[in-house]
């Protein structure tokens, strides 16, 4: 059976002037307009398609992907408003996505960016929008490790950090004080698990957590010490940019990495910069 909103793999039934017709099975058969036809591709062909409603809301399907499908979130921008209707999202398709009155958490205007959540109306049997995003998280605790690696989609800065959804189903936080750089409201980014709270909400980090952190970072700055001469301008007063272009970590991990390697007797501090202490 067919999957309205996601990608399926149908094959194809016939060749026809308007394009392919696929089978969506149950004697379900899905436009597949000329354009979006592969070359090369006859009857009895399995095709990987987006299937979705056109215009008049008939099942069509196209080889394009959008930027998100049903059952995702996403941070898509407005392309129009329509009276008594709503407003349209560019996701990535010749039909702009609706976003309906009732979906919006507050009043919006083309050009804005939005976050969303992608789903299938079971009234109106339409793809749509919605920024109410509260209803389409999933509030159980999350059966997450400490130090697990996520996918996170940020979705708005707050006093304490920057609020993000986790694994496309679950509310996180990233503190400001454990960031290096500001994020950008919509970015995609890897994070890390420290602590999922009874309440289901997750406090995230950029980086991974305790010695999974701090190892491979100590065997960096040696690995980078030795290829520049035993020295480096970086230390604890380095700025949180500067760390993050250089390795790739927050401040705060930098600096616990340098505490380790300081312990050990592998480095001096030279005020400023750092020197490797013998050989790697």
């Amino acid at each position: 059976m067919v999957t309205i909103g996601r990608r399926n793999t149908l094959r194809v039934l016939r060749d026809t002037p308007p394009g392919l017709y696929l089978d969506g099975g149950a004697e379900l058969v899905i436009l597949l307009p000329g354009r979006y036809i592969p070359p090369g591709t006859t009857p009895g062909a399995m095709l990987d398609v987006f299937v979705y409603l056109d215009s008049e809301d008939r099942l069509v399907a196209t080889t394009e992907t959008p930027l998100a499908m049903v059952g995702e979130f996403a941070y898509l921008q407005v392309v129009s408003l329509v009276p008594r209707i709503g407003a349209f999202l560019n996701w990535g398709l010749a039909k702009d996505l609706l976003l309906p009155f009732q979906e919006q958490s507050a009043p919006v205007t083309p050009g804005q960016w939005v976050t969303v959540f992608i789903f299938l109306d079971t009234a109106s049997h339409r793809i749509v929008a919605s920024m109410r995003l509260s209803r389409h998280l999933n509030l159980i605790p999350p059966p997450y490790s400490i130090g697990q690696p996520v996918n996170l989609l940020i979705t708005a800065k707050t006093t304490l950090g920057y609020n993000a959804i986790v694994e496309n189903a679950h509310r996180g936080l990233l503190y400001h004080s454990n960031l290096g750089a500001p994020l950008t409201i919509g970015q995609k980014i890897q994070g890390y698990v420290r602590k999922v709270r009874p309440d289901g909400k997750i406090d995230l980090s950029l980086d991974a957590a305790g010695y999974k952190r701090v190892a491979p970072l100590t065997d960096q700055i040696l690995t980078a010490l030795q290829a520049n001469g035993g020295r480096l301008d970086f230390d604890d007063a380095s700025s949180p940019q500067a760390v993050r272009d250089k390795f790739g970590v927050s401040k705060n991990a930098f600096k616990q990495a340098l505490g380790a390697l300081y312990k050990k007797r592998r480095i001096r501090f030279l005020n400023p910069g750092i020197e490797l202490i013998g050989k790697l």
